[in-house]
């Protein structure tokens, strides 16, 4: 975007000019008018256009890199730092449960993690033990892995939606020597008790009464409650291991993964990982320590536990909990308690804009949003709505070293990469085939780079010494190595893939467990603009090839949801036999039955082009979601269009009639046989 022949010629002019002595302001003059002629304008236009954006950017990053190395230089921990914002605001509001009205004051938390650092440490737990914690959204989540990272022990947060198999898999793999569970889930951790192993010491959270109480099971209330509440006399110092928490991907494609998330380590003795996470979302979006946010999102991930808490932990902040987020409660809570941020993932914003009109959404404070998975569809319909002036879209996962964020409120994007200074925060949208996710390469194996307009995967070069750069991994080794590329930027460097994801990746050999499908590499496709904005655009592996056109699952979910009133939608691509390319398949959740297929697809002609519209549609009581609002397809993906895989309502597109029939076996039996002309 330089310019580079331009540029050259408006030198070559100056210097020539200068030689005929011509003075300099014609020389200079002239040397301006052959760039500008010559196609630098375009690099002029975008320096004018952004460079606002890009110094605030900068801004951003050396403010963080500075406090990362102040912090590195003073040998501080999470809880260290904790500690100062305790110092300063000991009664000013920490955490306030939204469901029960508790609030938690900075010194209470103080008190309750100091108190669960003496226990463990009196229990015989040493620094580097693994304690995963299996508990609903409140304080005493907060205070609970705070305490063990005062003690040097390492928290593994375990989704609260886990049964069964994959509860029992993700305790192996993490190492875990207790669990401490909540009263809630009591049961859930009965029914695989038998399975987890006498070795597994087991702590419940909460009152069940005396005859909730399983035979191996301590209520962890009366112990803490006998415990000191002051400062451990010895904390843990340079032998304190590197690890703070391991936070389980979503597990959209399949198997969650134990993401590392550094609280500090000999080389680097600095909160990085998950103080830069909640420093960039922090200065990104201009917070301030008089901020209220509204955090509703699940604690066992780092959207809801760095972003959100974190705000609290390192600067002071009011966080106000609430274990389970209700579209109906949203704006009340808000309003209830001054809440001016708000955080929002996946599907949460088409949720919100699905209730009807109160009262409460006009007097709320709320002025930013921030998060990540709002619609472009819907983004300008929500900002107008509900009267929130800025929306803080950002990309990047708990694990990445590349993350992005929109600072100005560019409309659908979700962060961009400056194109005046693209060297600064070295990360680059480069080419890859779409349908393996194979990265592409020049003629001397470095990747390529896209131009505007040009799908790609996002890289992050890796510097394990730079705490803005580095790449911590997952417990599994092999997941870790494939997340790495190398000789990407210049020969023999590494880079960090960002959105690519791998079934497997969170076993400690890469291998599935039986009760869990296969699945292709799949990976986040994003677009960048002129100017360096970047969009989502899709996962690869949701797009397919219909008719010799690409289907955008996403294009599509969106114009059906709004059709639909916000309905849940999730869009995929099934095989027929004999046919080339995989149809649209729609699943839409039809709790009451009141969908008529033919109805709607009148509305899909005026909208949806022929190849767009989908050939089969399911309606179902619900469509499957993760913990943070994600869609999930696998099990969707994998029964297809046969009947015989599911009792839920099929219907086909008879392309002849114009109109869609129910899907029975006679009918199945006939697509599969080529009898119907697709």
């Amino acid at each position: 975007m330089r310019a580079p022949g331009a540029g050259s010629a408006a030198v070559a002019s100056l210097v020539l000019l200068w030689l005929l002595g011509l003075p300099w302001i014609w020389s200079t003059a002239v040397a301006l008018g052959v760039y500008v002629g010559g196609g630098g304008w375009r690099f002029l236009r975008i320096v004018c256009k952004t460079a606002r954006r890009d110094l605030f950017g900068l801004f951003v990053l050396m403010r963080v890199r500075l406090e990362l190395r102040w912090h590195q230089r003073a040998r501080h921990t999470i809880p260290q730092i904790f500690q100062e914002v305790v110092r300063r605001q000991p009664e000013h509001l920490a955490l306030v449960d939204a469901g029960s009205g508790m609030c938690w004051t900075f010194a209470q938390l103080d008190a309750y993690s100091n108190a669960v650092a003496n226990l463990f440490c009196q229990l015989g737990y040493t620094p580097g033990d693994v304690v995963a914690i299996f508990l609903e959204g409140r304080p005493e989540f907060v205070g609970l892995w705070l305490g063990l990272a005062k003690a040097g022990m390492e928290a593994v947060l375990l989704n609260v939606n886990l049964r069964r198999e994959p509860l029992v898999f993700c305790l192996g793999v993490s190492g875990a020597k207790a669990l401490v569970f909540g009263r809630e889930l009591a049961a859930v951790v009965a029914e695989v008790s038998g399975q987890l192993g006498k070795s597994l010491v087991k702590f419940c959270s909460g009152d069940l009464g005396p005859e909730g109480v399983l035979p191996d099971t301590q209520l962890l209330d009366p112990l803490l409650k006998e415990a000191s509440t002051a400062p451990l006399a010895q904390p843990p110092g340079k032998g304190m291991d590197d690890r703070l928490l391991y936070i389980y991907t979503s597990g959209t494609t399949g198997l969650p993964k134990a993401a590392i998330v550094v609280h500090s380590s000999p080389c680097t003795p600095c909160p990085c990982r998950y103080y830069r996470i909640a420093a960039f979302v922090h200065h990104s979006y201009s917070m301030q320590a008089a901020d209220v946010l509204y955090d509703c999102l699940p604690l066992y991930h780092s959207a809801g536990n760095i972003i959100g808490v974190g705000q609290c932990l390192i600067y002071g902040l009011t966080v106000v909990l609430r274990k389970k987020f209700s579209a109906s409660r949203f704006w009340d809570d808000c309003d209830k308690y001054n809440c001016t941020v708000v955080q929002y993932i996946g599907e949460i914003c088409r949720y919100l804009l699905k209730q009807p009109v109160s009262e409460a959404e006009g007097r709320h404070r709320v002025r930013l949003a921030v998060g990540n998975g709002l619609r472009p569809a819907i983004w300008e319909e929500f900002t107008e709505r509900f009267g929130v002036r800025q929306v803080g879209e950002f990309y990047g996962a708990t694990e990445c070293n590349c993350s992005i964020a929109n600072m100005d409120g560019k409309v659908g994007s979700c962060g961009f990469n400056s194109r005046i200074l693209p060297n600064v925060y070295p990360i680059r949208l480069v080419k890859v085939n779409e349908d393996t996710m194979e990265l592409l390469r020049d003629a001397q194996g470095l990747c390529i780079p896209c131009q505007a307009g040009e799908p790609g995967l996002l890289v992050g070069q890796i510097n394990q010494q730079d705490p803005l750069r580095r790449f911590d991994g997952y417990i599994s080794e092999s997941a870790t190595s494939r997340k790495i590329t190398h000789s990407v930027f210049r020969k023999g460097d590494s880079a960090y893939l960002s959105g690519v994801q791998t079934l497997g990746a969170g076993c400690r050999d890469g291998r599935l467990p039986s009760y869990l499908p296969l699945s292709s590499l799949s990976g986040d496709v994003l677009v960048m603009d002129e100017l360096g904005y970047m969009y989502f655009r899709d996962r690869s592996g949701d797009t397919f090839r219909w008719r010799g056109e690409n289907v955008s699952t996403t294009e599509v979910e969106g114009v059906l949801s709004r059709l639909l009133g916000q309905t849940d939608v999730a869009v995929y691509g099934v095989a027929v036999p004999g046919v080339e390319g995989k149809a649209g398949m729609a699943a839409i959740a039809d709790p009451h039955g009141q969908l008529s297929p033919n109805a709607l697809y009148q509305e899909l002609q005026k909208v949806l082009a022929p190849y767009a519209r989908p050939i089969f549609l399911r309606l179902l009581p619900q469509v499957d979601t993760t913990g943070t609002f994600k869609i999930q397809k696998t099990r969707l993906q994998h029964e297809g269009f046969d009947p015989r895989q599911t009792s839920d309502r099929l219907f086909f597109l008879d392309l002849k009639q114009g109109h869609y029939l129910p899907l029975d076996q006679g009918v199945y039996t006939r697509i599969c046989s080529g009898a119907f002309s697709l």
